[in-house]
């Protein structure tokens, strides 16, 4: 009988077909080998990412023949099925001049192709004297509860509010990344929209006329349904709190959204850890203080509200509730604010009807 002496050196290829660290094993068994061979396998699946640019270095600004706003179209992918996320980066330059000096309200805004509505899809707040640059690729943003809108030619609309000449060169692009979707399908649909800028929003301590109540109608197909918030406060109005901080860029609160009446959700507009930001080059600027749920030269929260229940062919009342607070001097305090709810199926699937 012939004897072995020689050894083989085996490559084995594979293809992880999920995201993460994938491992396992594989078994080789021959007759002429007492014992099984057994090779462990580890490899990092990353997902494929199609990139699309949209504004480039696009100015925004006040006067100097600059507008705040730009509102442009752009193309974007087409085939959704296989995009589990869609993500958004929006990255700050400073022009020749320089930036400008404060810290001013911003968003991204995408146009409903069926009412002509534009729908806040990202908020931030720009950074005092600089811009964002120590971000690689600026501030980033899961947009993909609005990927039923960011397809084909989207009309995308850019504004700060900035109030010199200076302001930024923006410049937005996106990531779909490839994988298995939660639900092959998504509806969104727009609650509350006072969100055009930071005096645009709901007063606050104050009679006002703003409806923050809403009827809102679910398909009878839908599989998950949430709430998507996003809020921040505006204005230097003495709280009386015991802490000083002044309302509603720094009193902390508690805002509550009601469903069918009953408190279901809560928003806690607390610190965030401003002097923690990695956008630190904002001297002399004030950006380390804590403000209410927000920071100079950061993205602004967006708060998701999941149901338990799909909340499939149901219509519930919702109504967002401010912390009670009674605003005595002659300062305005202002919450800008948008909230949307989605819908998912694996089935197609309309939007959620919203009656004010």
């Amino acid at each position: 009988m012939p004897v072995l002496t020689t050894s083989s050196l085996i490559f084995v290829r594979f293809i992880p077909d999920e995201v993460n660290t994938i491992q396992g094993t594989i078994l080789i068994q021959n007759i002429d080998i007492a014992d099984d061979v057994v090779i462990a396998l580890s490899g990092t699946g990353t997902p494929i990412i199609h990139n699309y640019q949209t504004f480039n270095r696009t100015r925004v600004a006040f006067g100097g023949g600059f507008s705040q706003t730009s509102v442009q179209n752009f193309n974007l992918h087409n085939d959704l099925s296989n995009i589990e996320a869609v993500k958004m980066y929006v990255k700050l330059t400073c022009p020749s001049g320089g930036c400008d000096e404060w810290d001013v309200y911003a968003n991204v805004k995408v146009t409903d192709p069926i009412s002509g509505e534009r729908y806040e899809m990202a908020r931030f707040i720009t950074p005092y004297w600089n811009d964002n640059s120590q971000l690689p690729r600026g501030f980033e943003f899961d947009v993909t509860d609005f990927k039923s809108m960011l397809t084909g030619n989207v009309e995308l609309r850019i504004r700060t509010e900035c109030w010199n000449a200076k302001g930024y060169e923006v410049s937005v692009d996106f990531d779909y990344l490839e994988g298995i979707p939660d639900y092959q399908y998504y509806g969104i649909t727009r609650v509350l929209n006072y969100d055009n800028g930071s005096q645009a929003g709901v007063p606050y301590g104050v009679a006002h006329t703003f409806d923050l109540t809403r009827s809102i109608n679910i398909p009878s197909n839908a599989q998950s349904t949430h709430l998507r918030t996003i809020i921040s406060g505006w204005g230097q109005a003495a709280s009386g709190d015991p802490d000083g901080r002044t309302c509603a860029e720094w009193c902390y609160r508690t805002h509550n959204v009601s469903i069918n009446g009953a408190n279901m959700f809560q928003h806690n507009l607390g610190p965030l850890g401003c002097a923690s930001n990695p956008v630190s080059n904002q001297a002399p600027g004030n950006w380390t203080p804590d403000r209410a749920g927000w920071c100079p030269g950061m993205e602004v929260p967006t708060r998701i509200d999941s149901f338990t229940t799909s909340m499939a062919g149901t219509t519930f009342t919702f109504e967002y509730g401010f912390e009670n607070w009674t605003n005595t001097t002659t300062d305005n305090s202002f919450y800008p604010i948008s909230t949307f709810v989605v819908v998912k199926s694996d089935t197609p699937i309309s939007r959620a009807v919203v009656i004010d």
